[in-house]
């Protein structure tokens, strides 16, 4: 089969292992030629209402793919509302969305997609090659610079095809495109140039499972079942998604049976949770890493400027006891900022805790006496990790003052590069290593309050090195180079852990692996009455 460039498409494989290669990824594309005109098979009409406790506000701009910013929390609407042409699914890293196949040229320079025929959007206008170029083009989120730079032109020969042109070959197009970013999250071009970019937001569009019904800022947002979504008819008929910040009001909810999902429960509560008849505890460890990070270690007059003060900091925390304490013993202790199931993840020995020693690396520092840190930032729905991380530079010291924010304005302020003194950061944003160092660690990345020479310089060679070998080793030097200079204390790969009431029949916890909530959303599924 040729597509309209003259191209032969891949040939189907089925299998997507976790460490794939590039190549594996491009032959992974023609998985969507297996029963790629397939319709969804007949269903029973969706019927009944699941509601869920959130555990943050819910933000507008989350609703709009152009908005991503290189954490997590935005996809747990956009698997709802919006589609892409290549995400993450169940036992697929990479899996044929609205582009049913894909190919590459040998070259590495042409990237093909055929869109998926009968793909809708909500207002029942067909997905185009003219919304995928449009989508692109549109996007301002993270790593956006990056990813636009490297395109030298994209081709949209017939409504079904689309072609992405690179100005030189560059390995992690897919990663980027289909993973860490929202550049392939498509929304509809005519109907955005009719409401503008204000207007979307307030009534968005797209081409996911369930649509939007409605949406009051700090209270809930509501959705409806798509029954026209390509993979399969929901089996849900609405959605409702209820803000409870307060951890103890969302599992007293949950015990009424007033909502049927409760997000992020821990600590005493997550244990009365587990031992709640009807109720079932639901972790999930997320890709998700968890770190404290210095903006003053680039600074000659802070105390963070000094190696041995960070390296102090790291040897401060009590990982397991914060583990146990807070997440049941769930969450994974890691010394890297790169979830360990990503490509290239170079696996670093295990942290140590050690206040004593950490003590003593603050005297040969000249703060014998420790020293007034300022403020410690956070996302204030895991405000009770950085108190618990805060006790224990306490101990040691280094104090601090808790200044938590709510997560919008956090991840804002994070971007914009407003904070000072002590960051408490995360990212469970799809990726490899490459991802985690183009946002947090390289020069230009959204979240890099600064950089290192050496650690800028390796990254240009490992997005240009199309040898698989040789490019790990590179990014494995960066990684290594990241802890050695502490340039960021990680905590753990969070074990987000969840409650589900008795009358839910399919939660889709952990169907994606690493993705912290219930998706696919075309996959929940309640109990018969």
């Amino acid at each position: 089969m040729t597509t309209p460039f003259g191209l032969a498409e891949s040939n189907p494989q089925r299998d997507f292992p976790a460490g794939a290669t590039r190549r594996s990824v491009l032959a992974l594309g023609a998985i969507g030629l297996i029963g790629s005109h397939a319709k969804p098979a007949v269903a029973a009409a969706p019927a009944g209402q699941l509601t869920y406790g959130v555990h943050v506000s819910l933000a507008p701009t989350w609703f709009d793919p152009a908005e991503t910013n290189g954490l997590i929390t935005p996809f747990m609407l956009l698997y709802a509302m919006q589609d892409a042409m290549v995400k993450a699914m169940p036992g697929q890293l990479l899996a044929p969305s609205l582009a049913e196949s894909w190919s590459a040229t040998e070259d590495g320079l042409n990237y093909d997609f055929v869109l998926r025929d009968g793909a809708k959007f909500h207002n029942g206008e067909p997905v185009t090659a003219d919304d995928v170029k449009f989508s692109f083009e549109r996007y301002n989120g993270s790593d956006h610079a990056a990813l636009k730079s490297r395109v030298e032109a994209i081709e949209t020969p017939d409504p079904r095809h689309v072609r992405f042109r690179l100005k030189q070959p560059w390995p992690d197009f897919l990663t980027f495109y289909g993973g860490s970013t929202g550049a392939g999250w498509i929304v509809p071009r005519k109907y955005i140039e009719q409401v503008g970019d204000d207007g979307f937001r307030k009534m968005p569009i797209g081409a996911g499972p369930y649509k939007f019904v409605s949406f009051t800022p700090g209270v809930e947002l509501v959705l409806e079942a798509f029954e026209q979504y390509w993979r399969k008819i929901p089996s849900v008929k609405r959605l409702v998604l209820k803000v409870i910040p307060d951890e103890a009001t969302r599992l007293a909810a949950l015990k009424r049976n007033e909502i049927d999902i409760a997000y992020s429960i821990r600590g005493e509560l997550a244990d009365e949770l587990r031992h709640s008849p009807g109720l079932t505890l639901k972790p999930v460890v997320l890709h998700g890493t968890f770190w404290v990070y210095f903006p003053g270690q680039w600074d000659p007059k802070s105390p963070w400027h000094d190696v041995c003060v960070r390296q102090a900091a790291n040897l401060a925390i009590d990982r397991k006891s914060i583990n146990d304490a807070l997440t049941l013993g769930f969450s994974r202790i890691t010394g890297s900022v790169v979830p360990d199931i990503f490509e290239y993840y170079w696996p670093p020995p295990p942290p140590e805790y050690n206040p004593a020693k950490a003590r003593q690396l603050l005297a040969d520092a000249g703060y014998p006496n420790g020293f007034d840190a300022g403020s410690y930032t956070c996302d204030s729905s895991y405000a009770n990790l950085g108190e618990a991380v805060m006790d224990n530079f306490q101990q040691v010291g280094i104090r601090s003052k808790l200044r938590p924010i709510e997560r919008a304005a956090f991840i804002k302020g994070y971007a914009d590069k407003a904070y000072k003194d002590i960051i408490q950061g995360a990212s469970g944003a799809f990726g490899n290593a490459a991802t985690r160092m183009e946002t947090f660690v390289v020069k230009g990345g959204a979240f890099c309050y600064g950089s290192y020479p050496d650690i800028d310089a390796l990254y240009p060679r490992q997005a240009a090195e199309l040898d698989y070998a040789r490019r790990a080793a590179i990014l494995r030097t960066m990684q290594e180079l990241v802890r050695d200079k502490a340039m960021y204390v990680p905590i753990w790969q969070l074990a987000f852990i969840n409650g589900v009431g008795p009358r839910v029949a399919e939660s889709s916890f952990g169907s994606i692996p690493g993705f912290a909530y219930t998706a696919p959303y075309e996959d929940l599924a309640l109990k018969s009455a």
